[in-house]
């Protein structure tokens, strides 16, 4: 971050991946259609397509797997795979304290999103009332070209009455955050694919989460939320099956079967709450979560993963302070 504090005025956020999880919801889908031809997915090919058009997406599928289908076969096709998943994708961690923080004090607020808007409107409904915080809702169908061209960030600019320069974009997609440097703007990355977090240099900013965002930085009103050094979150559950130990360190590979439902990729920190092991009582827990890169793949874990997500004295010591308040305890008996 620039020495001097960059003021925007407006911020505009993308919906897969940024808003919600729905990358993570949807993991399965295309595993399970293209298994019906006989066909498994390339790992590689499709994280390139993350935040691609719908129709470039498409497109790429159906040449890279040989598909005896033509783009609309292939959309009504699988549509409905898509549409089922999407009802199960959750907010994530931090977008609506600080979407909810931001309008609450007067922040213009935009949505730019490559998906089509009748697919964003579908997505939305997950959203519940606090959709109702943009002003400005655009898909990809309704701007001469998707990102990475800047067109949608410029359109959403225009709607909101506000210079591109002085707009704040929010993504998690490599096309969107060049999309939103090509307007203009002001860019913060929170990647996804933590795997790719080393192509992101282009941003001003990259965060694991939005639970890092720091509004003050941008010359927005800061939060004013934290009890006593903690921040109060949505909760998260974490299945207790924890995956192999890596060499004779602490360190824990989560097994990604049991984080699907409550952990999301972006979340890394210290987090604390409440532990029930199989045998005993409900007691207090403080971990680290992160990602570990120094394998040769990067590997989700938990526990001391590094010297920046080691568990400090300090982190104990608040973590003891604030599970005694309220707003924390009463959370022990669920």
């Amino acid at each position: 971050m620039a020495a001097t504090t960059p003021r925007v005025s407006a911020v505009i956020f993308d919906l897969d991946g940024t808003l919600l999880d729905t990358e993570r919801a949807t993991r399965d889908v295309l595993n399970e259609f293209l298994a019906a031809y006989g066909k498994v997915p390339d790992k590689e090919k499709e994280e390139r397509r993350l935040g691609q058009m719908y129709r470039e997406s498409t497109t790429g599928i159906i040449a890279d797997y040989g598909l005896p289908l033509t783009v609309e076969e292939y959309a009504v096709a699988i549509y409905p795979l898509y549409l089922k998943r999407w009802q199960k994708a959750k907010p994530l961690p931090g977008v609506e304290r600080l979407v909810k923080h931001l309008h609450r004090n007067g922040v213009p607020l935009a949505l730019a999103s490559n998906s089509v808007r009748r697919n964003i409107d579908h997505k939305l409904l997950k959203l519940k009332d606090w959709k109702d915080c943009f002003s400005v809702i655009l898909g990809g169908d309704q701007v001469p070209r998707g990102k990475p061209s800047p067109d949608i960030f410029l359109e959403a600019a225009k709607g909101l009455g506000v210079n591109p320069s002085s707009c704040l974009v929010i993504e998690d997609s490599l096309v969107g955050v060049q999309g939103a440097r090509a307007s203009g703007a002001k860019v913060v990355a929170v990647p996804s694919l933590q795997s790719q977090r080393q192509h992101y240099s282009i941003a001003d900013s990259i965060l694991y989460s939005l639970l890092d965002f720091h509004p003050e930085l941008w010359g927005l009103p800061p939060f004013e939320d934290r009890i006593q050094g903690a921040l109060p979150i949505e909760q998260l559950f974490l299945n207790s099956q924890i995956g192999h130990a890596i060499s004779k360190s602490l360190h824990m590979v989560i097994a990604g079967d049991c984080t699907y439902e409550y952990v999301p990729d972006q979340i890394s920190g210290i987090f604390f709450g409440w532990a029930k092991p199989e045998a005993g009582g409900v007691s207090r827990s403080v971990i680290s979560i992160g990602w570990d890169f120094s394998l040769r793949t990067v590997e989700r874990v938990m526990e001391n993963i590094s010297q920046a997500l080691a568990i400090t004295d300090e982190d104990q010591a608040i973590a003891r302070d604030a599970l005694d308040l309220p707003v924390f305890s009463e959370h022990a008996k669920l």
